[in-house]
This record gives C-alpha cells, sequence and structure tokens, in this order.
C-alpha cells in the first residue's frame, strides 16, 4: 500500500512541477511579448515603466487573472499607431480598451486572432473605411463592441448582428452613409444600442429592432430615421431610455409607448409628430418625457399627474391647448418644466414648487391667465421663472423675493401690477431681470444684487428719481426703463457704470443736465434719453465714448450748439430732433443720410438743403469791440497760467518716463517677425488710458501711433501683472508661433511681441474700419480714413468682397498650412477691415495646431462664442476645419440678414431661423437686410444665404470645405456681366446641395433659462 502511496505522491510531485514551470514559461512569454508591444508603439511615452526587470502583473495598464494577462487598457494617451497582429498571442486577453487615443487605418482585424476576447473599446480614434463585412470573425464571447467616434463610412455590415453574447453595441458619432441593417435585432441579448450622430441614408425604423427584448438603452440621435414610430414599439419589455430627437419621423406617437413600464426616458423632440400624447400612460417610472418642437396637438394627458418620479418635461413648441393638469403642480420630484410657445390656457396649477425642487419653470407664449404660482421658490433652489407673453395678473409672488438662487426672471408682456418684492432686487445670483410691458409700480432701490447685468423694466408706471445709489450696481450692463414715470437728474453715480451697453431712458419725465462725466461710458452702444426735459448743453465728450453707434435725445430742451466731437462718433443712427439747438450742425452729418436728425431746432443751419434747415449764413458782427478786447485779455491771462501749467508737468513727466524707459528696457523682451518702423519704447510709452480701443476676456487692446504721419498699431496686452502659470504660457507661445509665421493677406499680421514676467504684448497691423460686427445690425457707418471721416453703406459688393477676404484667410489656414490651423473661435468681431474693406482673420488666442499622431490632444475644452459653436463641439472635445466651416457659415447669414448670430428671432439663434426658414420653402427677400435689396444681387445674395444655411448644417460630414465655400463665393467677384453668364451655366449652384436636406438645429431658445 504504502508503495503505491509513494508512487501518486512522485506523480503529483512531477505533474505540480510541470505545470508551475509550464506557467513560468508563459509568464516570461507573456511578459516578452508586452515589452515588444512597447517597442512597437514608440509614440507611447507613458509606458516607461514597463521595463524588464519589473512584474508585468503591477503595470496599472495591464491587469492579470491568475497571473495570465487578461486585460490591457490604455485610455486617453498618445498611442498613434496601429494594433500589431503579435498581441493576440496574449492567449487569455479578454478586455481590451484603447479609446481617446490616435490609432490609425481601417478596423483592426488583427484582433480576430483574439479568441478569448469579450470586451473591446476603440472609441474616439481615427479609425475610417467600412467596417468589414466580416466583423463576426471577432469572438463569439464578445460581450462589448464599442466603436464610437472614429470615422467610419458606408453601411453597418449585417453580420454585426451574428454576436450571441453581444450586450453593448456603440457605433455613434461616425460617419455611416448607407444603412442600418435589421440583422441588429438578432442580438437576443442586447441591452445598449448606440447610433447617434450619423449621416445614414433616410430609412425607417428598422423592424428587426423590435425583437430585442433586453434592450435599455435605445439612443438613435440625428441617425435620418423617417416614417411612423411602429406600434410594436411597445414590445420592447425591457426599455428604459428611447431617444430618437432630431429626425424626420413623423406620424403620432404610438399608444404603445407610454405602456411600457420601465420606460424612464423618452426623447423624441425635433420630428414631425403630429397628434395627441396618448393619454393612457402606465410606465410610473418616467424621469424625463422631451416631446418639444414637433406639431403635437390636444392636451396634456391627465395620467401625467401620476408619474411620481418625473424630474423634467418638455412639451414646448408645440400645439397643445387645454389647461395644465392640475396634479403636475404636485409631483414630488420635478424639477423642470417647459411648455413655452403652445395654445395652453386656463390658470397655472397653484401648487408648482411646493412639493419639489423647482429649478426651472418656463410657460412663456401661451394664454394663461390668473396669477403666478406663490410657491415656486418654496424649496430656495429655484433658478428661472420665464412666464413672458401671457395674460397673468396680481402681483409677484413673496417667494420670489427671498429666493436667493434666483438667476433669470422672466416676466415682461403680462399684466403685472404694484410693488417688486424688495428681495428680487437684491437676490444674490440674479443675473437677467425682464419686467417690462406691465403695470409695476414703485421706485428703484438703493442696491441690486451683485450679479445683476441686465435690467429692463420699460413700459411700467416706476416713479420717484434714480437712485443715488445706482453706482453700487456694477456689473449692469443693460438698463432699460423708457416709458415710466422717473423723475429728477441723471444722477452722476449712473456714470460710474463702466460696463454700461445700453442706456434707455426714454418716455420719463428727467430734467437738468446731461453730466459730462459720461466719458466712463466705455462700452456703451445705445443711448436714447429721448422724450424727457434735459435741458442744457449736449456735452462734448459724448464724442468720445469709442463704441456708441445709437443716439437719441430728441424732445428735450438742449440748447446751443452741437459739439463738433459728436462729428468722431461711427453712428448707425442719431436724432436731435425738437430741441432749442442753433448753430451749424457738424460737418460730418452734412449728408441727406441725416435728414431726420435735426427737425424741429429753427436755429440749426447747414449748407446741405437736403437736410431741410435754413442755410448757415456769415457769422455776424459783433456787438461791441469792448467786450471783444475784455474776452481777449480774459482768454490770454487763462492761456498763460495754463501754459506753465503744462509746461511744469511736461517737466515731471519727462522725468519720470526716462526712470520708466531705463526700468522698461531692462525687464522687457523684444522679438520682431519683420522690418519695424518703430522702437519697443514707441510701443510702452503708447500703453495709456486714452488709447484704449477695446477690452476683452483675454486682454486690452491699444490704439497706438507710431509716427508723425498718422500710422498706428493695434497692440493686445494680455494677463497683465499677472504672473502666468505653464499653462498661459504655452498658450500665449501657441498664439506666437502661428500668428509668427503666418503671411497672408487675409490674416491679420503680427509684427512683433514683447514679453516681460508679468505682462504680454502682441503688435499687430492697425485695421482702420476695425471690425465687421460694427458694421452689421445697423445703417450708414462711418469710416476714418487718415484723420477725416466719410459716411459709408456697406453695400452687397463690399459684403460679398468681405465675405470672400475671410475665407480666403480660413481656406488658407485649413488647406495651405503644414500642419492645419483650426480658429476654434471665428465671429464678425474677429474678421477686421482695412480702409478699403478688405477682410483678415484676426485673434488667434484659440487657434491651435491640428494634432498629430502621437501627440497630446489639448483641446479638451469647448471654445468659441454662442450663436457661432458648431453644436459638435459641445458634444466632443475632438474638433475639425469644419466647426469653422460652421462659423464661417453665420457670419454669411449676418452679411445677407443684418441680424447677430443670436438674433434669429425671439426662439432661436440666427442658424436656426435661417435653416427653418429655408424648409419652411419661404422667400429668402423677406430675410434680406434692407440695405442690399438691389435687384440686380437679389439671385446672387439668395445663393450667398443658402451657402450659410449649408455651412451651418447639424452634420459635419454635409458642411462644405472652405475651400468649396470659396470657390462658390468667388464666382460672384467679377463684373456684372460676368456674373450674369455665371449664373445662367448655374456654376458651383448650391441648390443641389440643398436638396432632401432636413433642418438640423440645435435649439438655443431665447427663453430657455
Amino acid at each position: 500500500m504504502s508503495k503505491y502511496l509513494h508512487f501518486f505522491t512522485f506523480l503529483l510531485f512531477v505533474t505540480l512541477h510541470f505545470f508551475h514551470g509550464n506557467a513560468q514559461n508563459v509568464t516570461a512569454q507573456e511578459h516578452t511579448i508586452l515589452l515588444q508591444l512597447k517597442n512597437y508603439w514608440s509614440s507611447l511615452t507613458s509606458i516607461t515603466h514597463w521595463i524588464p526587470s519589473s512584474d508585468h502583473c503591477t503595470w496599472p495598464e495591464i491587469t492579470c487573472t491568475d497571473g495570465w494577462v487578461t486585460k490591457l487598457e490604455i485610455i486617453n494617451n498618445t498611442l498613434g499607431e496601429t494594433i500589431p497582429t503579435f498581441i493576440c498571442d496574449l492567449k487569455n486577453l479578454s478586455y481590451i480598451d484603447l479609446h481617446l487615443n490616435f490609432i490609425p487605418g481601417s478596423f483592426p482585424v488583427v484582433l480576430y486572432n483574439c479568441s478569448n476576447l469579450e470586451y473591446l473599446d476603440l472609441q474616439q480614434n481615427y479609425l475610417v473605411g467600412r467596417i468589414p463585412d466580416d466583423i463576426n470573425r471577432l469572438s463569439p464571447r464578445l460581450q462589448v463592441l464599442n466603436l464610437s467616434g472614429n470615422n467610419f463610412t458606408g453601411d453597418i455590415p449585417a453580420s454585426i448582428g451574428s454576436f450571441p453574447e453581444l450586450k453593448s453595441l456603440q457605433l455613434s458619432s461616425n460617419l455611416f452613409n448607407g444603412s442600418i441593417p435589421s440583422e441588429i435585432g438578432n442580438l437576443s441579448n442586447l441591452e445598449e444600442l448606440n447610433l447617434n450622430f450619423n449621416p445614414f441614408l433616410p430609412q425607417e425604423i428598422p423592424p428587426g429592432f423590435t425583437k430585442l427584448k433586453k434592450l435599455r438603452n435605445l439612443w438613435m440621435y440625428i441617425t435620418n430615421l423617417v416614417g411612423e414610430i411602429p406600434e410594436s414599439v411597445g414590445n420592447l419589455s425591457a426599455l428604459e431610455v428611447l431617444d430618437f430627437s432630431e429626425n424626420g419621423l413623423s406620424g403620432s406617437i404610438p399608444n404603445s409607448l407610454f405602456l411600457l413600464k420601465n420606460l424612464t426616458t423618452v426623447y423624441l423632440f425635433k420630428n414631425r409628430l403630429w397628434g395627441p400624447i396618448p393619454q393612457a400612460v402606465e410606465a410610473f417610472n418616467l424621469e424625463v418625457i422631451d416631446l418639444s418642437n414637433n406639431s403635437l396637438t390636444g392636451t396634456i394627458p391627465h395620467d401625467f399627474e401620476k408619474l411620481t418620479k418625473l424630474t423634467g418635461l418638455a412639451l414646448f413648441f408645440n400645439q397643445l391647448s387645454g389647461e395644465v393638469p392640475i396634479g403636475i403642480g404636485r409631483l414630488p420630484s420635478l424639477t423642470n418644466i417647459g411648455l413655452w410657445s403652445n395654445n395652453l390656457t386656463g390658470e397655472l396649477p397653484p401648487d408648482f414648487g411646493l412639493y419639489s425642487r423647482l429649478e426651472r419653470f418656463q410657460v412663456s407664449s401661451n394664454h394663461f391667465v390668473g396669477t403666478l404660482p406663490k410657491n415656486l421658490c418654496a424649496n430656495k433652489v429655484l433658478i428661472g421663472v420665464v412666464v413672458f407673453d401671457n395674460n397673468l395678473t396680481g402681483e409677484l409672488p413673496n417667494s420670489l423675493g427671498n429666493c436667493d438662487s434666483l438667476e433669470v426672471v422672466r416676466v415682461y408682456g403680462n399684466r403685472f401690477s404694484g410693488n417688486i418684492p424688495g428681495g428680487l432686487w437684491t437676490s444674490l445670483k440674479l443675473d437677467t431681470l425682464m419686467m417690462s410691458d406691465n403695470l409695476f409700480t414703485g421706485q428703484l432701490p438703493d442696491t441690486v444684487g451683485p450679479n445683476l447685468s441686465l435690467l429692463e423694466i420699460h413700459n411700467n408706471q416706476f416713479s420717484g428719481e434714480i437712485p443715488a445709489g445706482i453706482s453700487s450696481w456694477k456689473n449692469l450692463r443693460v438698463f432699460e426703463a423708457s416709458n415710466n414715470l422717473l423723475t429728477g437728474k441723471i444722477p452722476q453715480e449712473l456714470t460710474v457704470l463702466p460696463l454700461l451697453s445700453s442706456i434707455l431712458l426714454d418716455g420719463n419725465q428727467l430734467s437738468g443736465n446731461l453730466p459730462s462725466t459720461i466719458i466712463s461710458w466705455k462700452s456703451l452702444t445705445n443711448l436714447n434719453l429721448s422724450r424727457n426735459q434735459l435741458s442744457g448743453e449736449i456735452p462734448a465728450v459724448i464724442g468720445f465714448l469709442p463704441d456708441l453707434v445709437y443716439l437719441d435725445l430728441s424732445a428735450n430742451n438742449f440748447s446751443r450748439s452741437i459739439p463738433s466731437e459728436i462729428g468722431l462718433l461711427r453712428l448707425s443712427s442719431l436724432n436731435l430732433s425738437s430741441n432749442q439747438l442753433s448753430g451749424r450742425i457738424p460737418g460730418e452729418f452734412e449728408n441727406a443720410v441725416y435728414d431726420r436728425s435735426f427737425r424741429n431746432n429753427p436755429r440749426l443751419c447747414a449748407s446741405n438743403p437736403a437736410l431741410g434747415l435754413s442755410s448757415c449764413q456769415a457769422a455776424p458782427a459783433r456787438k461791441s469791440n469792448k467786450l471783444s478786447s475784455h474776452l481777449i485779455a480774459a482768454i490770454s491771462s487763462i492761456s498763460a497760467v495754463a501754459f506753465l501749467v503744462v509746461f511744469v508737468y511736461i517737466i515731471l513727466i519727462f522725468k519720470a518716463n526716462r526712470r520708466r524707459k531705463s526700468d522698461l528696457e531692462s525687464t522687457w523682451k523684444f522679438t520682431s517677425f519683420q522690418r519695424l518702423n518703430f522702437t519697443e519704447s514707441t510701443i510702452l510709452s503708447g500703453l495709456t488710458e486714452n488709447n484704449i480701443i477695446g477690452r476683452g476676456g483675454s486682454g486690452t487692446v491699444f490704439r497706438i501711433p507710431i509716427n508723425r504721419s498718422g500710422a498706428y498699431v493695434a497692440v493686445k496686452r494680455i494677463w497683465n501683472n499677472v504672473k502666468l502659470d505653464q499653462k498661459l504660457e504655452n498658450e500665449f507661445l501657441s498664439e506666437v508661433q502661428i500668428l509668427g509665421t503666418i503671411r497672408h493677406s487675409n490674416i491679420v499680421k503680427l509684427l512683433c511681441c514683447i514679453s516681460s514676467q508679468n505682462s504680454k504684448l502682441l503688435v499687430y497691423e492697425y485695421m482702420e474700419n476695425h471690425s465687421l460686427d460694427r458694421w452689421l445690425g445697423g445703417k450708414n457707418r462711418q469710416s476714418t480714413i487718415s484723420g477725416s471721416v466719410h459716411q459709408v453703406i456697406l453695400d452687397w459688393p463690399k459684403r460679398l468682397q468681405i465675405a470672400i477676404g475671410a475665407a480666403q484667410g480660413l481656406s488658407y489656414m485649413h488647406h495651405d498650412c503644414s500642419p492645419s490651423i483650426i480658429h476654434r473661435d471665428v465671429k464678425s468681431s474677429n474678421v477686421l477691415l482695412d480702409s478699403e474693406f478688405n477682410a483678415k482673420i484676426a485673434d488667434f488666442g484659440l487657434a491651435r495646431m491640428l494634432i498629430k499622431h502621437g501627440e497630446p490632444d489639448m483641446m479638451s475644452s469647448v471654445a468659441g462664442s454662442f450663436g457661432y459653436i458648431a453644436p459638435e463641439h459641445a458634444h466632443t472635445r475632438r474638433v475639425n476645419e469644419k466647426i469653422d466651416v460652421y462659423s464661417f457659415g453665420v457670419i454669411l447669414l449676418e452679411l445677407v440678414t443684418g441680424r447677430e448670430a443670436h438674433d434669429g428671432d425671439k426662439m432661436s439663434s440666427l442658424a436656426e431661423w435661417a435653416w427653418r426658414h429655408v424648409i419652411e420653402g419661404r422667400p429668402i427677400v423677406e430675410v434680406m437686410d434692407e440695405d442690399i435689396k438691389e435687384p440686380h444681387y437679389l439671385d446672387e445674395i439668395s445663393s450667398v444665404f443658402k451657402l450659410g444655411v449649408l455651412c451651418t448644417g447639424k452634420l459635419p460630414s454635409k458642411r462644405p470645405t472652405m475651400k468649396e465655400v470659396l470657390q462658390i463665393l468667388l464666382q460672384y467677384s467679377h463684373s456684372s456681366l460676368h456674373r450674369e453668364e455665371k449664373m445662367n451655366r448655374n456654376e458651383y449652384d448650391v441648390a443641389p446641395l440643398l436638396q432632401n436636406s432636413k433642418p438640423e438645429r440645435k435649439l438655443e431658445a431665447d427663453d430657455s433659462v
């Protein structure tokens, strides 16, 4: 017996020794494979810790199970090579995650050899081409396949429906332009399906999808779906999230949808659905319902009152009618409700906010009556109240006066009355307060909340004086209080608010002089003080407000002459009529454009009879030589004293400048990019307050003279008096490196840079006509050339010239620079104009080189300006040239319409509004700026409008390149004869590009919080 025992013991020992030795061999082999992988992925600098002397199972990117390598994770890194064939020599590798890298080439078929693969994530790489038809050769054990955020095209192959264990299939944000296979319905274990953001061919919802009994999440946002939602959607018994938003679906919402008991989220917004919302609801787990932007009719279902888990209800932009079910106001989880732009009637449910932590309450543009629910802010988390354009009455509820969370209140266009709750004025986070067109009474407060930026209270019955405490309203940018009962003087305290851009106080009972301290209104663009009782002289300093474009002082009692300094302004609109002004009008206004600007001032005169003023005569003889001699003596005395003061001041300044120059020369570094006709000291001595022409988030811009002949440069000073951290230092260096090498007639020229430890100066060529945005949105701007002022109308040929110039600059950046440059903040204020209205692209503070393979992606933040930002830029950190194409398209729409980027209508941005206008088939001539409606340009302008619409398409793949855009624009740059001839040949016609297009717009609704 003992013999057998010894034999089996020996056999067991030999067996264990064999497997141990074999395991050691395999471990060593896998270690070698991983080191080989490191050498192959030479761009991957983050795995330097993969060294022969360390245990590979301790490396963060590697997971081992029982000593075998089972998981490989290299995420958000610099991997820029393909996947090698020997990776599958790791026989037990079941999990591969390489997302957010730069892997190039086609789908890696080498992974077919990974026989144990269960998890494959290659999202956000640079894979291209088609997904192979034999993709089912991947391991049949595959459970997760994520290929989102690449550049795959064509069809999704039918073979993708052959994975029996697949649970998650993610194919969003690619360039698939073929069909979606119904065979996906064969994935019996599928729980997640994401096909978002792909330009598929128009097709109905594949019928096979309704076989997916285990499907929990179905995302098909922007996938070109058409037809109706089938009633069989009710077969998806496990469905929790359904997103069919922004497609072309039509018909009614199937009754079976809201009978799915597990359903939590429904997104059907921006389709063409019509008919009533199903009234029977059994999906009591619903948390979010968004059916906005359709054509739904009927009433809001009463069964919505039973949705106790509902947090968000969006039904805006429909044709719903009837009353809001009273129980919706009692839903305990409701945080956001959006019902605006319907035909809803009756009173609002009184319990809104009482039982839930309501954050956003938006019910504007309906027919509601009665009072505003008094408990909206009962739980102290309310952010916005948007109820404008209804028939609401009574006072604002007191709860709004004790609501420190409020940021936006928009209640204009109702019949509210009474005083404003005191605490509302001083709410700590309140930014926007719009209460116009009501019956409010009371006086303006001494103090308001520290963040109040926009205050609109026109067409009410506010009375009393503008309080002296208004000086504490430091962040106020817009103050519109027209047509009230305000009295007293305009206080000097109002003039200390530096951020004011718009002041409308017309139609009140204000009196006294206009303070000369208004010189501090450096950001003011719009000043309307008409129909008051103001008197005295018009202050000359008003002519030094750099951004003023609208000035209305009509129907007051201003007297004496019009200050000549007003002629320095670039005014789009001027009205000084119905005053007591006298003397000659400034020569800059001797123009028929201003024929309505000076009416009813009997003592005003002009040389131009078209203005309707009396003709100026020679100055009358002096009444008294004695008076003249006294006047001369007084002037001489004053001049002598002034000369002495100035002389002493100059000496002191000279000494200070000598010391300052000595200090500066020792601390500033001067880098020139070309031959210059000025010195470093010229720039540094010009950094004075009087030379400031603009301020922005990244710095201050100066206009500095460089010689006596009237030449200027523009100097951008950034991060003044702050030592830069490494990130900001890199941004500065990036801007300098890019601009210093660019030589193109349509890109603003960087002449030099001057830097110190705490301040950076970029010196550019100066553009006499400033930026394009100053010439749009208004009429008849003025051009300052060589010291003289000329009246200029921005007609269509000039606008087309500007569009072509800007397109040439961007096309050069995208197609002729190596590597390509993406601007990322293209907008009309970054298109500068020289004295001949030639356009140049400016402000590359956000521009970056396109990421090269093997370099880290530093574009994680969303850059750009509201109204110009491409929709995909908000969804992914990856950017390409198409975001600039989108922004340029917005500029084309601005040039045609004269509107601003955010100003489509009260519900949408310019790009969205333009899409809707085209899709609805309305005449384009309706939207053209009045200044350019010349008959022989109408066809040309229409084509440019369509081009702008094409450039602002939702899908980047459908937008043209800047080179294509430039080709289309250049056809119009010849004479009228050539233009007519080309249009007859229909060269570069954009109409075919717009065929079969559907509205692709992202809502930026004007009444959203």
